[in-house]
């Protein structure tokens, strides 16, 4: 196929709202639905909603097509995706019985199908993404939801599957060839089809929530990239660069990197919906801890530069921008609101993890009686505490004492108001206890998040210049740590020289310490080190010369940090 666009002129040039740099051919799409067909011929066992959404999927490959080749309009896609959609759900309805009313569910389905098609289409922005996160889905699909889909529907995922292995063979970074839009309305049709095949067998509530978080990583990208759009005053419909995937690698990650970054939440995503579908004792627990990391990580992201010139300037211009800045720090509505969602989900896990079988019977009713006194003692501890005046952005030890101050309060409270309400029938102190513990651990997960975060894109950053520090001192930790913190210095700290032999082998700040007495030329090969930063005057002049002479051999620069108050 790729010899086929290159003679037929079938080729993507570099613009400036992709991410591509060289003219790259298409009709990889072509291929997956050629290799899904015959995919589908080998299984041979396909039935009638197999051949349905087989059907749906051909439909959106030929818009897809005719997208690649004239270029259609958003809008002219959504229509005909929302046609395909209506149709496709008038032929599976009839299969199976279904248990929601026929106008609501016509109408989930509808816009279910149309939105998780235009995920995908959104979602091919990098080399590998799309077609991998694809590969997750329709093998999370095939593996959770086996029993509903049958096997046609699992055959034809299975088949899908295999093509689009073959496909990453000539997508992944640096890309080969594309699968257009041909591609990723086909692939998209596909698992959307599928996942409405799931719809229709009368699914259970752990299976209704499943489906989103399964396909969590497409779905949040479009609603990311489409909420910051219009808040931006941006069209929706636009192509663009600020996709999670660009805004992981502005972050300092390789594109590679970042691509792997998503499948690793697509196949996380795919893990917690197999748990709930199963039935799994932690597996509500587990889904709101991945959605509030996935609202976190948004967070973050959504507070990188995406956009150039005309475009940022009304980024920064328009009314919410000091809403994305201050969402995390000062929005103390929202701070109080996730809190009240840590403190649920902690304490019926404390109730999971105390109790089991027939004790869990016993005393399970008393989380629900107690659950709303329990939420109302620890916003008020929380509060007194002083939690919610404190920056995520700064969180240390003193924020640490305030949470611990704030969490052992509320435990206290709860008890207390537990005692008097209920005489503490059918509860357990072990409950309290292990809640406590569990809740101090979610804030301070939450609350150091964004530094987390910050200093895990920074010591990846491939764009940063590379820096050893020489002295692990008050001020080099200090150097260090606004290294870390600040990505607009675009430096990396990756290493520690010190000659005190306490601090030799172990890591500040997530950065090792070697010894003075090493050899410093070894060291900077080994590490790419592109910047030599001595950050005390306290070093001896012989080794402050073998240092100097060592990087000016290397072409290393050397510096000095210097701290003036005037």
């Amino acid at each position: 196929m790729r010899r086929v666009a290159l003679r037929t002129g079938a080729v993507v040039p570099p613009r400036s709202d992709r991410w591509h740099s060289q003219p790259t051919p298409t009709f990889g799409g072509v291929a997956i639905a050629l290799a899904t067909i015959a995919g589908m011929v080998v299984v041979g066992d396909w039935g009638r909603p197999a051949l349905i959404v087989m059907g749906a999927s051909l439909a959106m490959w030929g818009i897809g097509l005719v997208d690649d080749a004239w270029r259609l309009s958003p809008l002219a896609k959504l229509v005909s995706s929302l046609v395909v959609a209506a149709f496709l759900f008038f032929l599976l309805r009839s299969v199976p019985n279904f248990g929601l009313p026929a106008a609501a569910l016509t109408l989930v389905a509808v816009v279910w199908f149309g939105g998780l098609v235009h995920a995908f289409n959104l979602l091919d922005n990098m080399d590998g993404l799309a077609a991998g996160i694809g590969l997750v889905a329709v093998a999370a699909l095939a593996m959770v939801f086996s029993d509903q889909l049958g096997t046609g529907v699992v055959g034809l995922l299975a088949a899908l599957g295999g093509a689009l292995i073959g496909f990453l063979i000539w997508n992944h970074h640096p890309s080969r060839l594309f699968m257009g839009d041909c591609g990723s309305l086909f692939v998209g049709a596909a698992v959307a089809g599928s996942s409405l095949v799931v719809m229709l067998e009368q699914p259970t509530i752990n299976q209704w929530t499943a489906m989103p978080i399964v396909l969590a990583v497409p779905l949040f990208d479009t609603l990311f990239v489409l909420v910051l759009r219009r808040l931006a005053g941006l069209s929706a419909t636009r192509g663009g660069t600020d996709h999670l995937s660009h805004r992981l690698v502005s972050s300092g990650l390789s594109e590679p990197r970042a691509v792997f970054t998503l499948y690793g939440l697509a196949v996380v995503g795919a893990g917690i919906g197999w748990f709930l579908v199963n039935a799994r004792t932690f597996a509500w627990p587990l889904a709101l801890v991945f959605l509030v990391g996935l609202m976190l990580l948004g967070i973050h992201l959504a507070r990188v530069p995406a956009y150039d010139g005309d475009d940022f300037v009304a980024f920064q211009k328009a009314p919410f921008a000091p809403f994305l800045g201050d969402l995390a720090f000062k929005w103390h509505t929202a701070e109080v609101l996730l809190d009240v969602v840590l403190a649920t989900v902690c304490y019926y896990t404390s109730y999971r993890l105390r109790f089991e079988g027939e004790s869990l019977s016993i005393f399970g009713p008393s989380f629900g009686v107690s659950l709303p006194v329990v939420l109302g003692c620890k916003l008020v501890a929380l509060y007194a505490s002083g939690l919610y005046s404190r920056m995520w952005s700064t969180f240390g030890l003193r924020d640490l004492a305030t949470a611990v101050r704030g969490v052992v309060g509320g435990s206290v409270l709860s008890v207390l108001a537990v005692a008097y309400a209920y005489r503490f029938e059918r509860f357990s102190r072990g409950v309290f206890v292990i809640d406590g513990a569990l809740l101090l651990l979610a804030i301070v997960a939450t609350r150091t998040s964004f530094r987390w975060m910050a200093q895990a894109f920074a010591t990846r950053n491939v764009a940063s210049r590379r820096v050893l520090i020489y002295g692990a001192g008050a001020n080099g930790r200090m150097i260090a740590r606004e290294m870390l913190e600040n990505p607009a210095m675009g430096m990396t700290p990756v290493a520690f020289v010190d000659d005190d032999p306490a601090k030799v082998g172990r890591h500040l700040h997530g950065v090792r310490v070697y010894s003075a007495e090493g050899s410093l030329s070894d060291l900077v090969d080994r590490l790419a080190v592109a910047e030599l930063l001595f950050s005390t005057k306290a070093v001896a002049a012989g080794r402050e010369a073998h240092a100097v002479a060592v990087c000016e051999g290397r072409g290393v620069k050397v510096r000095r940090l210097r701290f003036e108050i005037t």
